[in-house]
């Protein structure tokens, strides 16, 4: 069966060569050229990818990235955007999108990352059909997370992740109890595509914090180190 991809762009030309580029890599598409109707086909067709564009009328791709993940929809988004402002970039991303391109961009490109992400989502499934991975689940505390299934549960309870929010809490817990510097961090989940001094590690800590109900001035499992980075630790063995 192949993956429904909704694409939500208000150029015309745009739709048509993604369109064209996404069925003949073998998706189904539907489209919307403004904000109100991707929010509405998003709800309604449960798509499995969106590509969404920032600049829209009625409603702009900001709003319905956050419009739908405060409604629980996880659905992988991949921003569009003609605006190269790393404001921009850590806004979106801020708001969940798991991915942010520039355009002028390439088909080949925009569909390489779409079998990326899906890939990532697949494994679930793969899992449940019955192929095995050997890597095992991490236990941190009241925090458990399954690596190879893209799965995280926080005192029993799932934690709904974005990819990068899920790939940042793997690999501190992968390297628990030991600081992790911001330049390793980005380069481990951005592959540098952000600064140094960016600001984006910095929104999915906070990220992971609230949705592991941590107290901002006294969290006790993501621990900053001004000047350095975060580190990971289960406050049960200290």
């Amino acid at each position: 069966m192949s993956h429904k991809i909704l694409v939500i762009d208000d150029e015309p030309s745009i739709i048509t060569l993604l369109q064209h580029n996404l069925e003949q890599a073998g998706f189904e598409v539907i489209t919307a050229m403004d904000g109100e109707k991707g929010k509405s086909l998003a709800e309604a067709e449960s798509p499995d990818f969106i590509l969404l564009d920032l600049m829209l009328p009625k409603l702009d791709g900001m709003e319905v990235c956050k419009q739908l993940r405060q409604k629980k929809i996880m659905t992988p988004i991949i921003m569009l955007t003609a605006k190269a402002l790393e404001f921009d970039k850590i806004l979106g991303l801020e708001l969940g999108a798991d991915d942010y391109m520039i355009k002028p961009f390439s088909p080949r490109e925009v569909i390489a990352r779409i079998k990326a992400i899906l890939r990532r989502a697949q494994l679930p499934i793969e899992i449940a059909n019955g192929i095995k991975f050997d890597e095992p689940k991490i236990v941190i505390g009241e925090l458990t997370i399954f690596p190879m299934k893209f799965e995280a549960y926080f005192r029993k309870n799932p934690l709904e992740l974005t990819l990068k929010e899920f790939e940042l809490l793997v690999y501190l817990a992968k390297n628990r109890g030991r600081v992790q510097s911001r330049e390793k961090l980005l380069n481990a989940v951005w592959k540098n595509e952000f600064p140094r001094d960016s600001r984006i590690l910095d929104v999915h800590i906070s990220h992971l914090r609230e949705k592991m109900n941590e107290e901002t001035k006294k969290p006790v499992y993501i621990k900053t180190f001004r000047g350095i980075g975060y580190k990971l630790e289960d406050p049960r063995a200290l």
